[in-house]
């Protein structure tokens, strides 16, 4: 039986409670959601949205105002290789042909129950093989 520690209980929370409102806040923009916490394999993307004729991928990086680097840094390259191959699965799963772009999310909450969004559109490309 695996045990959990506190502080990745806190870590799991907060990263819910980011991806709540990266949701909200994109349905506010007229994103229509299509899906959330899609997994393949081990792997997960955040959030699988709609905006016109665009399917958009969003990671969400959440953080607590003290931190060391802005959330957005934590896409690295493995990370965005590893949301390319499940947003490829989640594509061919539901049969979209369509144009496809990947966004991030950063949110930093900060102690007074506020936080600050940035939504970076077409945050990344993906590699080419």
């Amino acid at each position: 039986m695996k045990k959990r520690v506190k502080g990745a209980d806190e870590q799991v929370d907060l990263g819910k409670k980011g991806e709540e409102i990266a949701r909200e806040f994109l349905a506010l923009k007229g994103y229509l959601i299509l899906d959330t916490n899609w997994h393949f394999g081990h792997k997960e993307i955040d959030i699988v949205a709609r905006q016109g004729t665009e399917i958009v991928v969003v990671e969400v990086k959440s953080r607590l105002e003290n931190y060391q680097v802005e959330p957005w840094e934590a896409v690295t390259g493995g990370k965005i290789r590893n949301i390319v191959e499940v947003a490829d699965a989640w594509l061919r799963f539901n049969k979209v042909d369509l144009e496809t772009r990947f966004d991030v999310i950063s949110i930093v909450f900060n102690k007074d129950g506020s936080h600050s969004l940035d939504h970076f559109e077409g945050a990344f490309l993906p590699p080419v093989n």
